[in-house]
């Protein structure tokens, strides 16, 4: 498959055949930036590490030519950061042992504009050779604009294949900001324990982002622990590690479900739990 950028590119860690590489699939993650998936869909690729019979394709939607700088990197152009976090990305994606991995290089600009469809139409291409049972994006309550264009955009790709082509579950993940707010019985909990120094590597790769300002390293690392830990209050911990998602796939199973109501739906249900909880401690 030619992917429709220019500078677009794919990369095969064990060097098979693109098309033999990404038919594999099993799991799958677009994600809007270089790093978004060892952050959100560890699972997914923890889940394939050291398999043969799961495969796990990663997506990466924008250039990263508008990431945060400094130390080494303070005096990199746009165009040399792209190159660079193409580079760490592709170490990333060697370390977690991807089936695959496309680098689209769309501007977020691009990835913001809600007219623009030959995004939504490379998506669906992908999602159609890939055809993934578990997809994971971000979470629609995510307070980066471009993360939000990717995820309505995966939506919209979703629903222009048929029934059968779709993925079985698509989770949206916890990148800028968590969905630790959610009610308990609605959040997805990811065990992501398994392999912790792989899953360190995985973030520490992004060396132009640590160094330059973001330590993704530790926020990932805590946010993880701290899942886990605060989970419940009168239980020991499950595990050591916990990513939370919120469940997208009935977005998919249904394409006249608003995908705005939906997400508000989550945030209602939230406001009336906080609601309740404060009641039933009140005298009257």
């Amino acid at each position: 498959m030619k992917l429709n950028k220019p500078q677009a590119e794919w990369f095969i860690p064990d060097q098979k055949p693109i098309d033999e590489a990404v038919k594999r699939t099993t799991h799958m993650s677009i994600a809007a930036h270089q790093d978004d998936i060892e952050i959100m869909a560890y699972d997914g690729i923890v889940q394939c590490f050291g398999r043969d019979d799961k495969w796990f394709f990663g997506v990466v939607a924008t250039d990263g030519s508008g990431s945060a700088r400094e130390g080494i990197y303070k005096n990199y152009t746009d165009a040399e950061m792209i190159q660079i976090r193409k580079l760490e990305q592709k170490k990333a994606a060697f370390i977690g042992e991807f089936g695959a991995l496309a680098l689209l290089d769309y501007p977020s600009k691009e990835m913001k504009d809600p007219m623009n469809t030959d995004i939504v139409d490379e998506f669906a291409k992908l999602l159609l050779l890939a055809k993934p049972g578990v997809l994971y994006t971000h979470n629609l309550a995510d307070k980066h604009d471009t993360h939000i264009g990717v995820t309505t955009k995966v939506i919209k790709a979703i629903r222009k294949l048929d029934k059968k082509d779709r993925p079985q579950k698509l989770y949206g993940c916890e990148v800028w900001r968590d969905l630790d707010w959610m009610v308990d019985q609605e959040k997805v909990e990811f065990d992501v324990s398994s392999h912790p120094n792989i899953a360190a590597a995985l973030v520490e790769v992004f060396d132009s982002q640590i160094i330059g300002g973001k330590r993704y390293d530790l926020a990932t690392a805590g946010r993880r622990l701290s899942n886990a830990t605060y989970a419940t209050s009168h239980k020991v911990d499950r595990s050591q590690a916990m990513s939370y998602a919120m469940d997208l796939t009935p977005l998919i199973e249904d394409d006249h479900l608003d995908i705005t109501t939906y997400i508000t739906d989550y945030i209602d249900r939230f406001k009336k739990d906080v609601h309740d909880r404060i009641q039933k401690m009140l005298i009257r």
